[in-house]
């Protein structure tokens, strides 16, 4: 999905300039703590907050100086290809500098900039300079079929080349209409090819998106079964993948595997209607069913699926084409499809953002929060996002509600919206990860509904309590280790004494989670008594608390000297093995636990065959 830019202010200097780009271009203000009056949200270190936005794929728009952009993402360039537009406006408007992204949106984003606020756009960009457009930059509707020649072609043409435009759709390429145009007779000009037809060896190939693939298919359809009577029909009509704007079908079979593996396959975007819209445009089909209707509520599914996509004025192109399993239509509208009918299918992100400080969440993390139309969470853990969780609609749920959480954040994207159900630490680590699959794997009214089991379920890693504590320590689990919850609320008391036992037997690392609460103060004792019976009374323990926030500490102990009265709920304890040590260094204590590695050098594991890493 596009996301909506960010407008950065840092001062007071620069914020009605900031405000009139938010307005012209429908964006939020995000302003420096302090400096500026009014914002979406606040940020205390502009850096930061400008390091993460970019790595989550967001435009920003920067009422700034440009070193300051240069210096937040400097360090975090990659590919051109993937990286969101970023632009730098002079405090008083009259410059817009775009400073990446100038091929996926910066300059058309520089241009609106400026004439919102009747200053310059500094486009630098050589063919939008001299020509006015960037080949591999077509407008919607529109798909660029061979990239790789795009380059190339366009060095020809800012060398003095001209242009040779061929193919059906060549007069509807009114954005190519102030390309030099060769004479009919001119040797070797720069072919340009506008087909729905697949591309000419060598040519460069637009492709106008007229068409959409409408799909139906039984529950668990081969997807080769589906996809080569797609192919088929797409050859039969002489239609490129390109050229389709999107496939659609009904949204019960959001969900099936061979129309996923179809979209993936032919790179184009999935659309999905309720039987009732599909029965709409049952006056327009030209196989209706009444068996299809009996069974699913409408009257044909790839057909009506196909014309819901190409609009009221869309035709069918060919009609349904069936095998035992599978069906498919195409459809044309008179135009380029630029904007998509239906809705996507539904998209649940389980995300876990660290232990706290943005430094610690992953890009990707970042990335699909962006990306989500709402967020799902603890309260806390969604403001603790700060400024990406900005302007986006959110549904905060209290401690001891987590199966309400994870409910609704699977039943909101059960009707199509794109949710994040927001963690701290991994998601999948005493996090919610777990109870969604539960959810989704229980039958009745204890679970969800058939639609939330259609949505995506996403998951993505997270620096996990444990990890972060152990890397400010230094490196106490580099040996065997395991991970303890104390929390009896969800776990017999019983079953976490024998898993206390078993860890203290087995001299694993443990990094106890949820040591204490406010009523429940005797296991972490319990557990320190159990585990001096199997290891030395000087064995180090971390006690861990608020790991990446401002307040977080780390306080070093004796296994014999641990107490209970020092630990609350934001505390992870790191309780080492018996060759687990502390040790006194430049910066202070570092604790760690061998691999065995002096052995290993002494010949105590001589003739061993595995390695070490």
């Amino acid at each position: 999905m596009a996301l909506a830019p960010v407008v950065i202010a840092l001062s007071a200097s620069g914020e009605a300039t900031a405000h009139r780009i938010a307005r012209a271009l429908g964006a939020e203000v995000h302003g420096r703590a302090g400096r500026v009056s009014d914002a979406e949200a606040w940020f205390d270190n502009a850096l930061d907050a400008i390091r993460d936005l970019f790595l989550a794929g967001r435009p920003i728009i920067g009422v700034c100086a440009s070193g300051i952009l240069i210096r937040a993402i400097g360090p975090h360039l990659a590919d051109k290809r993937s990286e969101p537009p970023v632009l730098s406006v002079s405090d008083d408007g009259s410059v817009v500098v775009p400073l990446l992204g100038g091929h996926r949106g910066a300059n058309r984003l520089a241009r609106e900039t400026a004439l919102a606020l009747e200053g310059t756009a500094a486009v630098t960009t050589a063919g939008d300079v001299a020509l006015g457009l960037a080949l591999d930059e077509p407008p919607p509707g529109w798909h660029l079929a061979t990239p790789d020649l795009s380059k190339e072609a366009m060095a020809r043409l800012l060398s003095g080349a001209r242009a040779r435009l061929g193919g059906e759709a060549a007069a509807e390429a009114v954005w190519l209409a102030d390309l030099p145009l060769a004479d009919p007779d001119e040797p070797d000009p720069v072919e340009i090819d506008l087909t729905i037809s697949p591309p000419r060896e060598g040519v460069l190939t637009f492709h106008p998106q007229h068409h959409v693939l409408g799909v139906g298919c039984a529950r668990d359809c081969a997807p080769g079964e589906l996809e080569q009577l797609a192919r088929e029909a797409l050859n039969a009509a002489e239609i490129a993948p390109g050229a389709l704007a999107a496939i659609g079908t009904l949204d019960l079979k959001a969900d099936e595997p061979a129309v996923l593996q179809l979209a993936r396959t032919l790179g184009v975007p999935l659309r999905v209607f309720p039987a009732e819209e599909l029965e709409n445009e049952t006056p327009r089909l030209a196989t209706p069913s009444d068996l299809v209707f009996q069974e699913v509520g409408c009257h044909g599914v790839s057909e009506g699926a196909a014309l819901a996509l190409a609009g009221p004025d869309g035709t069918l192109v060919r009609s349904k084409a069936k095998t035992a399993n599978a069906t498919c239509a195409l459809a044309a509208a008179p135009t380029p499809i630029s904007t998509l009918a239906g809705r996507a299918r539904g998209r649940l992100s389980v995300v876990g953002i660290g232990p706290g400080q943005s430094a610690w969440r992953t890009p990707e993390a970042s990335r699909l929060i962006a990306e989500a139309d709402e967020l799902v969470g603890y309260g806390l853990y969604i403001d603790l996002l700060g400024p990406l969780a900005a302007g986006k609609p959110r549904t905060d749920f209290p401690l001891g509600g987590e199966e309400d959480r994870c409910r609704h954040a699977l039943e909101r994207a059960g009707e199509g919206r794109n949710v994040a159900l927001v963690c701290s630490g991994d998601a999948g680590i005493y996090a919610m990860g777990a109870l969604v699959f539960e959810l989704l794997d229980r039958d009745g009214e204890t679970g969800v509904s058939a639609a939330a089991r259609r949505a995506e379920v996403i998951c993505s890693p997270g620096v996990s309590a444990l990890q972060a504590a152990a890397a400010r320590a230094g490196a106490p689990l580099g040996h065997d280790f395991c991970a303890i919850s104390l929390s009896d609320l969800l776990t017999r008391r019983e079953d976490i004494l024998r898993r206390i036992r078993a860890a203290a037997e087995g001299d694993f690392v443990i990094a106890f989670y949820n040591p204490v609460s406010r009523r429940r103060r005797t296991l972490l004792a319990e557990a320190r008594d159990m585990l001096l019976k199997h290891r030395p009374a000087d064995t180090p323990v971390l006690l861990a608390q608020s790991l990446g926030r401002p307040e977080e500490t780390l306080t070093y102990r004796r296994l014999d000297a641990l107490d209970v009265d020092e630990v609350d709920m934001l505390t992870v304890v790191l309780v080492g093995a018996s060759t687990t040590r502390l040790a006194r260094m430049g910066e202070g204590p570092r604790m760690y636990t061998p691999r065995g590695y002096a052995r290993k050098i002494d010949g105590d594991l001589a003739g061993t065959k595995e390695t070490t890493e």
